[in-house]
């Protein structure tokens, strides 16, 4: 895909742009000039966020190392061990101080020259996230590009949150939303999604982008994570829709094994009062008291999570990571922004 002609957002704001990184020493240099030379020209204030993932490499090292060079809007998060890319994503949101957000990986793949355009569309458009769609995406065809089709498909359909590429790490968001939406586990590909949560999908779009072919280090992704991402998305349906009335979905399971052992058990009251016949021996019985059971066992489960729901949405203090030098992390105000 050829690169297109950079656009620059109007509006007043300040940017802060996101790079989560694990074992890219290699992509240090390379990617913090690609981004220097994106936004070179660029109108407003910004600031450049770093995270390093607990790498084992010389990442860090590298990462402080250009941060010097090139001043004190570039800022070095260092977590205390690798808590993968969502934590660390949500620990560089957590620290940008701009009214708009971009996160995009440090591999190479994503083009920072799509930043400004994605930034304008977001802000002319008054929108609160633009996902980056790779249409010509530089991948392996089996182990990459078709399963991501595929859960592409499948978390729009159950999420209703239409997109042609959740995969995308390049994504701008409005501040003022992301920093309402907490991360866990491996949550960032259905970011889309949790941002629906706090916003309308009409306030949620994509736009095409640039993506490049890996030139250094390795993919830390396989074909495993499809499993992965199944099962975070049966955990997305859940919180999507159960997530402050947990006892709903534990209910209606509970109901289902009530009426089933309610049938069952009333079936043999009928054939023995009435009919006379011996229903001690059989399965019929075990079955229509262990659904019996089950039911107790899910409405007691839904009032127990309906009590962990309210004590996890009442505290909204817990975080999915640790920070090592958290005197850098806590920005203020005063500290310098990149301003052409």
């Amino acid at each position: 895909m050829e690169s297109q002609k950079t656009t620059y957002p109007t509006a007043q704001h300040k940017l802060s742009i996101v790079i989560p990184m694990y074992d890219e020493e290699d992509n240090v240099e390379p990617m913090m000039q690609r981004v220097h030379n994106a936004l070179a020209d660029y109108p407003f204030a910004w600031e450049f966020i770093l995270v390093n993932d607990g790498s084992s490499d010389r990442t860090l090292e590298r990462l402080n190392h250009f941060a010097k060079k090139y001043g004190e809007y570039v800022r070095v998060i260092d977590l205390q061990r690798n808590f993968g890319q969502t934590a660390a994503m949500q620990a560089g949101i957590d620290a940008a101080r701009g009214d708009v957000i971009a996160t995009l990986d440090g591999d190479l793949q994503n083009d920072p020259e799509d930043i400004p355009r994605l930034v304008a569309r977001l802000l002319n458009e008054d929108l609160d996230l633009v996902a980056g769609w790779r249409k010509a995406r530089k991948d392996n065809f089996l182990l990459r590009k078709l399963p991501s089709r595929i859960a592409n498909r499948l978390i729009a359909r159950i999420t209703g949150v239409y997109l042609n590429d959740y995969g995308c790490s390049l994504k701008v968001f409005r501040a003022s939303v992301i920093k309402n939406v907490r991360l866990y586990g491996d949550m960032h590909r259905f970011i889309p999604a949790w941002i629906a949560t706090q916003t309308t999908s009409k306030r949620i779009k994509e736009e095409v982008v640039t993506h490049h072919a890996r030139q250094h280090g390795e993919s830390k992704y396989g074909i495993g994570r499809a499993f992965r991402v199944l099962l975070d998305l049966l955990s997305v349906y859940f919180f999507l829709r159960y997530r402050t009335r947990p006892g709903h979905f534990f209910g209606k399971i509970a109901w289902v094994f009530a009426a089933i052992g309610s049938i069952a058990l009333g079936y043999l009251f009928v054939v023995k009062y009435f009919y006379g016949e011996d229903i001690g021996t059989r399965p019929l019985l075990l079955i229509g008291v262990l659904c019996l059971v089950m039911a107790v066992q899910f409405l007691t489960t839904g009032v127990l999570s309906e009590l962990v729901a309210r004590t996890y949405l009442e505290s909204g203090k817990e975080q999915s990571y640790v920070i090592r030098n958290k005197q850098i992390a806590t920005s203020r105000e005063n500290e310098s922004w990149y301003i052409k």
